[in-house]
């Protein structure tokens, strides 16, 4: 019975902590389901991914707590079964081949090895078989007639989370370029780090003293060298501020330095997949390039599109600022949607969001900054959403099980008179 009930809570927990972290970045599931399907030649599918990366994280979810709280006991471990029968050979040619160097089970949470996560599967796989043959053991927590409503409220919060995260940014960035990080040019991050970051260690007469490159004494005066390490002056910085770089180009120039000023304000625009951009969403933008213009920030946009493609787009879009080349995964990770937005104010991300997701009324507020134009973001929103699961599933429980409490009550009454 206690094995049992580990193995339950294992399984699930890994199947529940897998969809949660999809359902949080849909956008980054939705990448790699293309990834895999371009991997295995399966071009004609990759419309199917947006599908893909939204059902993922439900079914995951759903089978995870399902199985946690023991509804639906002889289902759920058979479903799990089909589903772990379709991924663990997957897995398996990944490890194989390293077609996709990470799997992506865990979103940007968790880094597997290819051969890690087959045998997690593994693991996983073994687990569902056990549950197959004693889950039954034990029973659940809720009775056979709410089992549905329990699914029913699961797959409600995940949407909830992933057309959240969708429309706006993962609702728990896992990501390097977080918000209220720095980002810095790819040469200044270098620089930073073979200029400024090493220091040596010499002794003499057993005393050890630490010296810059710049006054190594000489070894003939009797000083040792002993040791060298690295001392990160950047990161000890008095604003202690994160940094993260990102290189920029234009037409293979290196342009990162001028375009991230860290004395002034720049919105930046990412194009991930800029034939799919909108002739629509091309107003909004020139729109919002007005507005940051007017309030001194200069605009650039970025994409890792081909010379052609962005010479046809920009006689469709007819933009006013300039479009730089960066690669593919730094746009992506940077932030997402396509397009999507991000304000960094004196060298840090102050918000990045889907261009969707703005407001275009807000651009003819006077009175409006950049700032303000991420004033409607909910921080709470996560924590929202898992209070009302956790109400919802606690009321049904009472709902459920009350009457059963209390004719076991009345039984004890009856036997003791």
């Amino acid at each position: 019975m206690v094995v049992t009930l580990l193995v339950r809570l294992t399984v699930g927990g890994v199947f529940i902590f897998s969809g949660f972290v999809k359902a949080v970045d849909p956008w980054g599931t939705y990448y790699k389901v293309s990834e895999y399907l371009l991997a295995m030649g399966l071009t004609e599918m990759v419309s199917l991914s947006l599908f893909t990366a939204m059902a993922l994280p439900v079914l995951e979810m759903m089978l995870g707590v399902l199985l946690a709280v023991g509804a639906y006991r002889r289902t759920a471990p058979w479903l799990m079964l089909v589903f772990m029968l379709v991924m663990t050979p997957v897995t398996l040619w990944l490890a194989i081949t390293n077609a996709v160097p990470d799997c992506g089970c865990f979103g940007d949470v968790l880094h597997l090895s290819n051969w890690a996560t087959f045998g997690k599967n593994l693991l996983l796989l073994a687990g569902v078989i056990y549950l197959i043959m004693f889950n039954r053991q034990l029973p659940s927590i809720y009775g056979p007639a709410v089992q549905w409503v329990v699914a029913a409220l699961v797959f409600v919060y995940v949407m909830l989370l992933a057309i959240n995260s969708y429309f706006g940014q993962p609702l728990i960035d896992f990501r390097p370029y977080k918000v209220g990080t720095r980002l810095t040019s790819a040469a200044a991050s270098a620089a930073s780090v073979d200029a400024d970051d090493y220091v040596f260690v010499y002794e003499k007469n057993g005393e050890q003293r630490e010296f810059t490159i710049d006054d190594a004494p000489d070894e003939g005066e009797g000083w040792t060298f002993v040791d060298r390490r690295l001392v990160k002056k950047h990161e000890a910085a008095a604003d202690s501020v994160p940094a993260h770089s990102i290189a920029i180009r234009d037409n293979g120039l290196d342009v990162s330095d001028a375009v991230l000023d860290a004395g002034g304000d720049q919105l930046l625009f990412l194009f991930p997949d800029l034939p799919e951009v909108s002739v629509p969403q091309t107003f909004l933008l020139n729109n919002l390039t007005d507005f940051a213009r007017e309030r001194g920030a200069a605009v650039y946009g970025l994409t890792s599109a081909t010379e052609q493609q962005m010479d046809e787009w920009e006689d469709i879009a007819m933009s006013s600022y300039p479009l730089y080349t960066a690669d593919d995964t730094e746009i992506k990770m940077l932030a997402r949607g396509n397009p999507a937005v991000v304000y960094v104010q004196k060298g840090i991300i102050r918000w990045k969001r889907t261009l969707t997701s703005l407001e275009p009324s807000k651009l003819r507020k006077p009175d409006q900054t950049l700032l303000s134009l991420n004033d409607d973001d909910d921080d709470n929103y996560v924590m929202n959403t898992f209070y009302f699961l956790m109400v919802s599933l606690a009321l049904l429980l009472v709902v459920n099980r009350t009457h059963v409490l209390v004719l076991s009550a009345w039984r004890q009454w009856r036997k003791a008179k």
